[in-house]
C-alpha cells in the first residue's frame, strides 16, 4: 500500500484513538491528523510532565476527550456522539514493573478496557475497522532464540504480560462472535520495544537515559544482557495505519493478529543499545542496578514475516538510525525550542513517509 492510497483511506474519516495522550497515541494522533482524518482522542490526562501530547499542543489539532477507558457509559456516549469509522485502541497500563505493584488495576484497564471498547464498537453502526494494540510480551515467553509468530501460544509471567495475553483472547472472541459476521475488520497488533521523541514514561530505558543525561547522573541498568526488539515509533505505527486501511477494503483477509518489529540484526542487548545511544548523544554513563528486581524476560524477538508477505510492510530504520532520530528529537526539545516541536515532529513523520515512498 502506497502512502498516496493511505491518505485517501483516512482523509475525512472519523478516527477514534484511545490512549491519545500517551507516547504512541500522541504520535499516531498527529500522523492521522496530517493524513486529513478527523481524530477523536479518548484518554486520561498526559501520564507524565513533560509529555509529547502537551508539548505539541495536540488538543488544538484533534478533538480531545479526557476520560477513563474503564468508564463504559462515558465511552459509549463518545461512540454515539462522534460515530467513528475507524478505531485504534491504545489505552492501557503499559508498564511491567508497575503491574507488580498494581495487578488489579492492570487487569481492569488492559482486559476490561478492551472489552469496553469492543462492546461500544459492536453497538455502533458506523464502525468499519478496528485495530487493537497489545504487545510483544503477550506471548508465552520460553526464551527462544527465534522470533515469536502470530500462531505461537499466548501467556505472560507478570501481570502486564498476562493482561495483554487476555486482551488478545478478548479480541479473538469479539471478532469471531460478533464483528466478522457484520463485515467489520478487527486486528490485534504486537510491537517490540518502541523508542522515539516525546516519551518520558518511568521504567523505560530510553526515557530513563534521557533523564539521567539531563540530570548529569548515571543510568542504572537492571538487566544489561536482556535482548529486545528495538524500533522507532514510526515503524509500528506505519504498520497499524496500513492495516487499518486494508481492513476497510478487505476485513476478512486482514483481520487477525500481526507482529511489527525490527529485523533480527537490530535485536540487540540493553547494554549494546545504551552504548549506541551514549555515542549518538555524546554523553552519558551507566551503572548496574544492585537491588533485586521482579522477573522480566531475558530474550524476546518477533517474527515479522507475515507482515512482510501480506502487508508489504518491513522496517526501514536500523537500530542506529532509530536512536539517531530519537536523540535528535530530545536534543531539539532541550535546546529550548519546545514551541516548534509540533512542526519538528511533523517533519520527522514526513521524512519517514518520503523514505517509504522511495523504498516501495
Amino acid at each position: 500500500m502506497s502512502f498516496e492510497l493511505l491518505k485517501k483511506a483516512y482523509y475525512g474519516q472519523t478516527v477514534l484513538v484511545t490512549g491519545s495522550s500517551g507516547f504512541k497515541g500522541s504520535w499516531l494522533s498527529l500522523w492521522l491528523h496530517t493524513l486529513g482524518a478527523k481524530v477523536v482522542g479518548y484518554a486520561l490526562r498526559p501520564p507524565t510532565e513533560p509529555a509529547m501530547f502537551s508539548i505539541c499542543n495536540l488538543d488544538r489539532h484533534i478533538i480531545s476527550i479526557e476520560a477513563d477507558i474503564s468508564d463504559e457509559a462515558d465511552l459509549m456516549a463518545v461512540f454515539n456522539t462522534y460515530k467513528p469509522d475507524i478505531v485504534f485502541h491504545l489505552a492501557a497500563q503499559p508498564l511491567v514493573r508497575y503491574s507488580y505493584l498494581q495487578p488489579k488495576e492492570t487487569f481492569e484497564t488492559n482486559v476490561m478496557g478492551t472489552v469496553n471498547v469492543l462492546e461500544a464498537a459492536r453497538n455502533t453502526e458506523t464502525i468499519k475497522s478496528i485495530v487493537v494494540i497489545t504487545t510483544d510480551k503477550c506471548y508465552e515467553n520460553r526464551e527462544w532464540a527465534y522470533g515469536y509468530r502470530e500462531t505461537d501460544p499466548l501467556g505472560g509471567f507478570d501481570p502486564y504480560s498476562a493482561s495483554k495475553g487476555c486482551a488478545e483472547l478478548v479480541v479473538s472472541a469479539y471478532r469471531n462472535s460478533f464483528l466478522m459476521n457484520r463485515g467489520i475488520g478487527l486486528a490485534s497488533v504486537r510491537a517490540g520495544n518502541v523508542i522515539g521523541g516525546g516519551d518520558w514514561a518511568v521504567d523505560r530505558l530510553l526515557p530513563d537515559f534521557v533523564r539521567s543525561v539531563v540530570d548529569n547522573r548515571p543510568i542504572r541498568i537492571r538487566n544489561p544482557r536482556a535482548i529486545r526488539p528495538w524500533q522507532h515509533v514510526l515503524e509500528p505505527l506505519s504498520g497499524y495505519l496500513m492495516l487499518g486501511a486494508l481492513l476497510l477494503a478487505e476485513p476478512k483477509k486482514y483481520s487477525g493478529a500481526w507482529n511489527f518489529g525490527p529485523r533480527d540484526t537490530d535485536v540487540i542487548s540493553v547494554e549494546e543499545f545504551l552504548n549506541l545511544t551514549i555515542a549518538e548523544w555524546g554523553a552519558g554513563k551507566t551503572e548496574k542496578e544492585s537491588l533485586q528486581q521482579p522477573h522480566e524476560a531475558t530474550l524476546l524477538k518477533l517474527d515479522i514475516s507475515k507482515a512482510e508477505a501480506y502487508l508489504n510492510w518491513w522496517p526501514v530504520f536500523s537500530c542506529r538510525e532509530a536512536i539517531k532520530r530519537t536523540v535528535a528529537w530530545y536534543k531539539r526539545y532541550y535546546a529550548g525550542s519546545p514551541g516548534d516541536m509540533f512542526s519538528f515532529t511533523v517533519e520527522q513523520i514526513k521524512e519517514y513517509e518520503q523514505i517509504l515512498k522511495q523504498q516501495k
